[in-house]
């Protein structure tokens, strides 16, 4: 990726990427989304990087199954998208992450890597 390619012409549909990765990399999510929405893609990401603090709620037992809903949100983003892009530094990729990519390569969305991304 580099930040000296033009912007796609506005007369061109732009296509939609979504990042996946650990949110504990958030400024790796961060950088990424800056350079693709600077190549001219619609950046679809994480919504929460941390749990919020809800009065009163318990992230223990999850009683309102508020992890899987954010999780069922996140799977659609993967659907929406002409390609996810991995955000792996080092090469990490844990579980959650996974998940996301087979659910990718199940619709056929071609699936990119922030570790083998041989583009400056």
């Amino acid at each position: 990726m580099s930040d000296e390619e033009p912007p796609q012409p506005a007369n061109l549909a732009a296509k939609v990427v979504t990042l996946c990765g650990s949110t504990r990399f958030q400024a790796e999510f961060a950088e990424a989304s800056r350079r693709l929405t600077l190549e001219g893609w619609v950046v679809l990401g994480p919504g929460l990087f941390v749990l919020p603090d809800l009065d009163g709620y318990d992230w223990a037992t999850d009683p309102d199954d508020l992890r899987g809903r954010l999780s069922r949100v996140h799977l659609q983003k993967v659907r929406m998208a002409d390609e996810v892009y991995v955000v792996d530094p080092g090469g990490y990729v844990g579980e959650s992450t996974r998940h996301e990519i087979a659910h990718a390569e199940a619709f056929g969305t071609p699936v990119r890597y922030l570790s083998r991304d041989t583009q400056p």
